[in-house]
């Protein structure tokens, strides 16, 4: 069975103190949200949700944590997490010796049954564990998972021109509004093609490229939440939800449904 342990009123101390290449834990909360402000550590992190979707802000960018993934923070990386509901999952925290065949860069992963119960193993080890033994055996396999997991593309780069992030805040406030570049330009002070030159030096992305991986990350986070197709195309101001699902699937591929379909076959807990 899954081991997880009040959010509110556990005391798990500094995972950065423990001697072992990882130390993992099991969260619940069953609170309207969290939000925990921006903070390091130096160990890396990977945080996997099975229930309740997180946003995380890793350095210059956003990053959505739905249930069938996880989010790899590097050690050292400034981060803030968020989450708009209750939550359960799992934490580990890997030493960088051990993390050194792992990812750099933050990055949002697709969690395999293997990956998933293994979190849930060591997560009921003692802190530290004993050392050789049955436990270091697991852990070496959840680092090899780990490096094995595929990459998901799941994030949008946030500039850091104070005037772009402007028209992040913005957009992310109110995702329905399809205003043209041109308009959105204007209402940050901006000519058009400054705008779309600092947000292509900044993110590697165009303007449309970019407001539709925004679409993208809200419409995977509101899906995740139970939000039907035709209330995300809504909600994202298109005009029907034909033209969402087409946009959808030039961008991952397959249908919202299908890959919901697929995404969550994943994360089911045996």
């Amino acid at each position: 069975m899954p081991i997880l342990t009040e959010l509110c009123s556990a005391d798990f101390g500094d995972p950065d103190t423990v001697p072992r290449p990882v130390v993992a834990y099991g969260v619940i909360s069953e609170t309207p949200g969290i939000e925990l402000d921006h903070h390091r550590h130096r160990k890396a992190q990977l945080l996997l949700p099975l229930r309740g979707v997180l946003t995380c802000q890793v350095d210059q960018g956003l990053w959505l944590v739905p249930p069938h993934c996880a989010i790899w923070i590097p050690g050292g990386a400034m981060h803030a997490i968020k989450s708009s509901g209750p939550i359960e999952g799992y934490n580990a925290f890997i030493e960088p010796a051990a993390a050194s065949g792992l990812p750099t860069a933050p990055c949002t992963v697709s969690v395999t049954p293997l990956l998933r119960e293994l979190l849930v193993r060591i997560a009921g080890f003692p802190a530290p564990y004993h050392e050789p033994g049955p436990a270091a055996h697991l852990v070496t396999v959840l680092l090899d998972e780990i490096a094995a997991a595929p990459v998901e593309h799941l994030n949008l780069p946030m500039p850091t021109d104070e005037r772009l992030r402007r028209i992040a805040r913005m957009m992310l406030g109110a995702p329905a509004e399809r205003g043209s570049m041109k308009s959105w330009a204007r209402q940050a002070g901006l000519g058009e093609r400054t705008l779309a030159r600092l947000l292509l030096r900044e993110t590697g992305m165009s303007f449309g490229r970019w407001r539709q991986q925004l679409a993208i990350v809200l419409a995977l986070q509101w899906l995740a939440q139970g939000a039907t197709v035709q209330q995300v195309a809504a909600d994202l101001g298109y005009e029907s939800a034909g033209s969402f699902v087409t946009m959808f699937r030039k961008a991952l591929g397959t249908s919202p449904a299908r890959y919901m379909a697929r995404q969550q076959a994943v994360s089911v807990v045996a």
